[in-house]
């Protein structure tokens, strides 16, 4: 029988705006410091020093001064912690490209899409991506591993900062049992002081109480309540919303391939037909993630981020074959294959950011795109070379 694993992944960033202030000047690493505007300004992020001083969000500036007359105050920073953020999330695309960003700093990843067999191949991806988010960024993020959203999150806060806390599925209850009733969502302040009031510390006092004395409690919320209790919860890991869109191509092949260099022409293939579409919705694109299907139907993926986003086929070559050998590590001939453009954002890129060799690659693809709306098979720049297929077998997916 095969495991159930803890697919589900709840990221919270640890003093999420302090930590980037820290990463761009780290004379204020281990002090404490607090992101907030001085004149009737509130406190919107305090390190963890300052936390132990009694800075809390969202305190009022001028409190958390008093309660803190050492507090280093940094201005909040426009623009700045929405670049972090995205490079943040960007990373954990790499991962898996079902990613779900809840906010500037929170979100969830599933990475069932992954193809990991065991519950230690899980950990040990999480943690390499936690590291690799500390190397590449320079902040630190605290992970929660379990079988929903729900109880992931809860795991995610308990051990911060960098904290990482695995519950494998089917010991939720347990798990929640001993924690103070104030973690479960949708219990605040005001409800937590109620529950108490009333006998009620932990989860497992709130299991205890009978249907009759829930309902008094909750009124006709008792069943959700209850439900969060024991650890229950069915939502999935959504990475559609309104300002997020992604372009992927597949193809699933009629006979299993086996040949690195086949599969790599394909995929670039799909780099050039995709990129069209992009330049057509005067949009730009970031990241690049490659999965491979196996004839057992296991999928596997490996995603990366450029630097800069951009509407050319030629920034995203080199990638394939390095992701594709990341994700294909079990070398069985593959039933599919498919490529996802994503991290989108608005607005052809301006031609002042390009070389004078980069100006002309835009020049040529604008001239393909014009071909390609007239002819009958598409012209693509595979290889930097013009090429004319005749066959297309793959499955759209806009």
């Amino acid at each position: 029988m095969k495991p159930v694993l803890p697919t589900t992944v709840h990221l919270d960033a640890d003093a999420f705006f302090v930590s980037v202030e820290q990463a761009l000047d780290p004379a204020l690493r281990g002090k404490k410091v607090a992101v907030g505007g001085r004149q009737r300004g509130i406190i919107s992020s305090a390190s963890y020093e300052a936390r132990a001083c009694g800075v809390y969000t969202p305190m009022p500036t001028a409190q958390a001064l008093k309660v803190c007359p050492g507090l280093i105050l940094v201005d909040h920073t426009s623009g700045r912690y929405g670049e972090y953020s995205r490079r943040l999330f960007d990373l954990c695309e790499e991962l898996t490209p079902v990613v779900e960003r809840r906010s500037v700093d929170e979100g969830y990843l599933d990475v069932s899409p992954c193809g990991f067999r065991t519950p230690a191949e899980i950990e040990t991806a999480v943690r390499a991506l936690q590291d690799r988010i500390w190397q590449k960024l320079l902040i630190t993020v605290s992970f929660g591993l379990a079988g929903n959203k729900l109880v992931a999150a809860i795991a995610s806060k308990l051990r911060k900062p960098r904290g990482f806390v695995v519950v494998p599925p089917g010991t939720e209850a347990a798990f929640l049992a001993p924690l103070e009733v104030g973690r479960l969502p949708g219990i605040g302040v005001k409800t937590e002081a109620m529950l108490q009031a009333k006998g009620i510390r932990l989860v497992r006092d709130l299991l205890a109480r009978t249907e009759a004395e829930l309902h008094a409690l909750f009124g006709d919320c008792w069943r959700g309540a209850i439900a969060a209790a024991r650890g229950e919860d069915e939502s999935a890991v959504e990475t559609v919303d309104e300002d997020a869109k992604s372009y992927s191509q597949q193809e699933t092949f009629s006979k299993d391939i086996g040949e690195l260099a086949a599969i790599e022409r394909i995929a670039k293939r799909m780099i050039d037909e995709l990129m069209p579409k992009i330049r057509a919705d005067k949009k730009r694109v970031r990241t690049m993630t490659v999965k491979v299907r196996y004839p057992g139907m296991e999928n596997a993926t490996a995603g990366q981020s450029l630097e800069t986003s951009t509407d050319l086929e030629a920034p995203f070559y080199p990638l394939v074959r390095p992701l594709l050998q990341k994700a294909w590590t079990r070398r069985r001939p593959l039933r599919l294959v498919s490529v996802r453009l994503s991290g989108v954002e608005d607005g052809p890129a301006q031609l002042e950011m390009f070389t004078e060799g980069e100006e002309k690659r835009r020049r040529l693809a604008g001239v393909l795109d014009q071909l390609n709306q007239r002819g009958r098979a598409p012209v693509v720049q595979h290889g930097h070379q013009l090429n004319r297929t005749t066959t297309d077998s793959t499955d759209k997916h806009g």
